[in-house]
Parts: C-alpha cells; structure tokens; sequence
C-alpha cells in the first residue's frame, strides 16, 4: 500500500486535437487564432519524437519547425498554461490545504511510439511548465494512452468481460493510434485485472490527418477560384480557416451518423456571400462537398488502422495460436467516430477474415475522449485502495542489458578476436563490451515490482571512489537476434548511469586478501543493487546497498543518449552462457525469478 495519500489526482492525456484532463481546450475563434500579438501553433504533438521532426523537415522544410528547441518551447509554454488552468479550476476544491501545500499527483500519459529518450525529455518539459514545482506535488508517467483507456474500460464497464477474456484495445486519437492485447483476470472479485499479452505498439494514425487533408482539397478549389476571379484572402490562409471552422470540424464529428447529410458546405471566409464559381464548387460564398468526398478522406486513415489492427491480430495468431481475441475496444477522438465504428465492425465483425477473431465484438469505451485521462486517475485510485495496479503484468517493449566484461573462454568463439584485459586483483583475463541482457523483449514484467541487478566493484585501499559509472544498453529485435556483444548486431547505449555511494556505510564494504599469507592483491570488494523500474514507457533506476534505498540527493544519475536508428540483422547466433562481469564489476542476472513468477500467474497454455 502506497504510504503517501495524496489529496488530489490529476490524469492528464496531451493529444492533437484537445488536452483531456476530465475537460479540454483550444484557441475557440479566429480572432484568437490570429491575433497580433500571439504566435499560433498546432499539431506539433508529434515533433517532440525526433524521427518524426526530421520527416517533417523533409516533406515541408518552410512551415516545420526549424529545430527541436522550438518545439520544445512550443511544449513547454502549452503545459505552462495548461498548468495554469487546472490550478485555476482546481484549487478551490480542495479542503484543509491550500494548493501548494496539498499532496497532488500529477500522472500523464504517453504515446506507445515514444522512446524512453522522448519521454525523458517530455517529463523535463513538463517540469519545467510548473508540474511538481511544490515540495508535495509529484509528476509521473503513467500508462501508455491504450493502456490507460483499457484500464477505464475496464473498471466502468467491467460487467460486459469475462474471466480470460482477451481485448484488443485500439486508442486512435488526433496524430497517433496505439494497440494494446490484455487479457482478463480476478472477474470474480471486486478488483478485475488486466495482463499485457502483447507488446504494446502504435503509429501516425488519427484525425489531424483528415484535417490536413481537407485543407489541401479545400486549397486546390480556392486556388482554382482564385485564378479565375482573386479572392480577398489566399488561398492557403482560406483553407486553413475552414479546416478549423466549427461548420467542417461539427460535420466531421457526425459523419457516419443516422442523420448524416448526403451533401455539406463551409463557408469561406471574408467572401461575399453573392461570390459562386461552380467550376469550384463554391455557391453563395460556400464551398459545398458531398458526403463520398469526406468518406475518402476517413477511408484513408481507416485503411491505415484496419491494416495496423491486422498485424496484431496476425502476430496474436502465431504467438498464441487457437486463443481468440474477444473485444476490440475503441477510443480516443477518431475512435469516436460513427462511421470508423461501423467500418471496423464491417470488416472484423461481418468480415471474419481473422481465425482468431471470429466472434470478435466491437466496443466503444465509456467517455473515448477522455477514456485515457480517467484510466490514469482510475488506476492510481486502485493502488491507494488494494496497493496494485488493474495492469498486473505487462510486456517488455525491447530489452535491456549491461555493458560488462567477460571471463575470456578460449573454447567459446564469441571470444575469438575480441579484446582481452587482465584483472589486476585476482591475474584473470576477461573479454571486454559484453553484454548481459537483464530483460528480453516481449518477456512479462510486473507492473508493481522491481528487476533487482546485482553489481559489485573492487577498490583498492585509500581509493576514494564511490560513484560507479554503468551503461544500459537496448535492443528492439526479438529474443533470438539479440547480440552478445557491442558492435555485433542491433544494439545501442540506451542511457549511462552513475552509482553515487558516498553516503553508503563503508563498514559493510567487504575486505579482501588482507593477509599476508593470501594471494593476490589487498583490496575492498563494493556490493549493491541496481532495481530497474520499467514503466509502460519509460524505464527508472533505483540504487540500493546492503538491503536499503539510497535516496538521498538522487544516487542514481542518468545521462540519456540520442535516439539512433534501428536496424533488424539479418541473424546472429545465440551466444553460449559464460560468467561475466561488469567493469570491475560480477554482475548476477536472475531471469528464474521472473520467469516462475509469470508461470505462477498464467495458465500453462498461456506462456
């Protein structure tokens, strides 16, 4: 049970098209959008993942943004106000403590397409805006956007799922759709459970998209118009301002929906309303569009998450064959849409083109606009109440390792031709940049337990070392490609940690070779803990030496590293186990822990 009982829970979901924190806002009229003295930006959502700034940058150099200082600035000055806002809304309803001296979590989400390096970065933006600025409020991140709206799903409709039940859930939002694969426990007691089956995984998916794309159709038109007869406003300006006006985005809302019109207008600012140029399809200063033209505009992206979904369900079809995926669950503002849900109960439910599906049915969780914001709240409520989280276990997205150094094997021809350095303290010869893989991807991870590494390091006597230096290494390919050592396949330093114990007691530091009668050298021998927290979408550190946290003046340090690209090699051979060790350090890898534990939870059938 969680010691800490805050006064206020705040969940908040960041999107593309309104920031949920049970409400949303946006620059509501043109004047505000265009005022003088304001600079608008939207849809920069996505920039944040330097991948995906660099395509931009490609595709539109003149209206991207320049570099990722800006963007971040755009980050920051969003939350800033947005922190703001729920101060201003908030704060009046507390009791018994002014703001910043009430206990308020602050939990956000994120998209399943950020690195832990985008998220670190988001975490400091979001700091630096005003979150956890007081000494009892916390910032955390919480679930991934799929993950939080299975979450609310669950806890507000829990009566529709039964026990094994298995749940595609699909949050398909304004610029990214995330995919998640639980399944379904404890249906029979008051606190119902979720496991990760799979690892969770998105894409661009979303409205914006639409909204981009009726701004280039309503462009080419006023370019025509404008050809023919100027307008009193550019073209590009004009289709902006339509994209945004509430005629189109009310109608995008509707669309599919019983009282759907077979034809829509938008009216075209600052143009007379006498103004027609059919050729264009504007009439009485309003460009009309017919429902077809619209629906391609939604088929383009619905194409996109059908074809997303597929892969899924395929991957669910070879890693657990004859087990069938029960619900799909949408959320998020497109899966809002009527016709997006009548379009995927076509093809998955009337389809049946899946042998793992096949009675598969479609739901919409409860409030999908703020499914996710809720999921954050509903399941931080369900650790202060029963100390878990409704998301029991769930599945590494890549894995990770440590840098270390090898005990040199001339038999093992993973040694052949690597370099070799021989320990001062005890003669022996090791191979060095080894690799010691903690966690694989895909392998199960309980939500609410630490990987526990052990570490340890030599020092020599009046050596006044006490922070100790360890690089995390990650790899997104599966088990079998993983590579054994650095250079040998897709593998990169994800983040370097340092081990700061100085404040540790150095009485429990153990002595060794100090006779005279022993061999070798007379030196210390440093043992301690590095517990690994991997979150759903970020991965922390926690130090600890002869059984108790170090804490203090944050012992653990993390320099992250810069997103590189992932390759998937072509094969390498599983490596032969060896005893390695890391630096001047053993490092003790304990995957049977992990392993019992998650046999112990699933059926047998399910492993």
């Amino acid at each position: 049970m969680d010691e800490r009982r805050p006064d206020l829970v705040v969940g908040i979901d960041f999107g593309m098209t309104a920031t949920g924190d049970s409400w949303g806002f946006l620059s509501e009229t043109i004047t505000e959008q265009n005022a003088h003295d304001k600079d608008y930006k939207d849809w920069f959502k996505t920039f944040l993942d330097p991948v995906r700034l660099r395509q931009k940058q490609a595709e539109d150099p003149v209206h991207s943004p320049r570099s990722m200082e800006e963007v971040e600035r755009w980050y920051e000055d969003y939350h800033r106000l947005l922190y703001k806002h729920i101060e201003y809304k908030l704060s009046t309803e507390l009791s018994g403590a002014p703001w910043h001296c009430a206990c308020v979590d602050f939990i956000v989400s994120v998209p399943t397409t950020w690195t832990p390096q985008v998220v670190e970065r988001y975490r400091a933006i979001v700091k630096r805006a005003g979150f956890a600025q007081y000494r009892n409020h916390t910032l955390s991140i919480g679930l991934t956007e799929a993950e939080a709206a299975a979450v609310h799903t669950s806890l507000e409709a829990s009566g529709i799922f039964q026990e094994q039940d298995i749940l595609l859930v699909c949050d398909a939002g304004g610029g990214t759709t995330d995919l998640s694969v639980l399944g379904v426990s404890d249906t029979l007691t008051d606190a119902l459970s979720l496991q990760q089956l799979d690892v969770v995984f998105g894409a661009n998916i979303g409205s914006a998209a639409i909204d981009y794309d009726f701004e280039s159709l309503a462009r080419s038109r006023l370019k025509l118009a404008h050809y023919t007869s100027p307008l009193p406003m550019a073209p590009e300006q004009s289709a902006w301002e339509m994209m945004k006006s509430r005629d189109f985005q009310n109608t995008k809302c509707e669309h599919g929906s019983p009282d759907d019109a077979p034809m829509f207008s938008v009216p075209i600012p600052k143009l007379d309303s006498t103004y027609t140029d059919l050729t264009a399809g504007i009439e009485n200063g309003e460009m009309k569009f017919t429902r077809e033209e619209l629906q391609r505009l939604f088929d383009k992206q619905i194409q996109k998450l059908v074809t997303l979904i597929d892969s899924q369900l395929q991957t669910m079809q070879s890693k657990r064959p004859g087990q069938q995926v029960n619900h799909l669950i949408l959320a998020g503002g497109l899966g809002h849409s009527h016709y997006v849900q009548d379009r995927l109960r076509t093809r998955f439910v009337n389809g049946g083109s899946h042998p793992n599906a096949t009675n598969i049915q479609v739901r919409v969780a409860p409030d999908p606009q703020l499914a996710v914001c809720k999921g954050l709240v509903g399941d931080r409520l369900r650790r202060l109440k029963v100390g878990k989280s409704v998301l029991k276990w769930r599945c590494c997205r890549a894995s990770y390792g440590t840098i270390c150094k090898e005990l040199y094997n001339k038999d093992n021809p993973q040694h052949v031709g690597r370099p070799t350095m021989k320990d001062p303290q005890n003669g022996k010869l090791y191979v060095m940049e080894s690799i010691a893989w903690f966690i694989k991807k895909g392998k199960p991870v309980a939500s609410d337990e630490a990987i526990s590494h052990k570490f340890h390091r030599k020092i020599s006597p009046g050596d006044p070392r006490r922070v100790f230096p360890t690089s995390i290494v990650e790899s997104h390919v599966e088990e079998r490609f993983l590579p054994h050592h650095m250079g040998s396949g897709d593998a990169h330093i994800l983040c370097d940690i340092e081990s700061d114990l100085s404040g540790a007691d150095e009485t429990k530091f153990k002595e060794r070779n100090k006779s005279f009668w022993r061999l070798g050298k007379h030196y210390f021998r440093v043992d301690y803990d590095i517990k690994v927290l991997i979150g759903p979408a970020d991965i922390r550190f926690e130090l600890w030496f002869n059984g108790q946290k170090l804490s203090k003046d944050q012992p653990i340090k993390v320099e992250w590293a810069s997103t590189p690209p992932i390759e998937l090699p072509a094969s390498i051979p599983t490596p032969p186990t060896a005893p390695t060790e890391n630096g001047v350090s053993s490092t003790q890898i304990s995957p049977v822990k992990l392993d019992k534990a998650f046999e112990g939870y699933y059926s047998p059938s399910m492993v």
